[in-house]
């Protein structure tokens, strides 16, 4: 199942640089793995916004639920999902 997953990251201005950083470091590991793993098959970044587009390929919106609950930053996101089909006039294989 394929989603359009938009994250808009909102950090606290207050909080501590040090943990900033340790976050988004353990956000960009989990990142990588999981686009290696072809769960998370695109991310793009937002111009000017601390955001991004995602594509994520999992079995289930249960999986899809667990991902975006795991994600360190996700206590400091808002987070818009849509569920993505085929669409029938596409002429590529590889977009289901």
């Amino acid at each position: 199942m394929l989603y359009h997953v938009r994250m808009d990251v909102l950090l606290p201005t207050d909080m501590n640089a040090d943990q900033v950083n340790e976050l988004k470091q353990a956000e960009k590991a989990l990142s990588h793995k999981l686009q290696e793993q072809g769960k998370w098959r695109h991310i793009w970044r937002l111009a000017g916004e601390y955001s991004n587009f995602s594509i994520f390929d999992v079995e289930s919106n249960e999986e899809l639920h667990d991902i975006m609950m795991s994600l360190p930053l996700y206590p400091y996101m808002k987070v818009e999902v849509t569920p993505l089909l085929r669409h029938p006039s596409s002429i590529r294989d590889d977009d289901s």
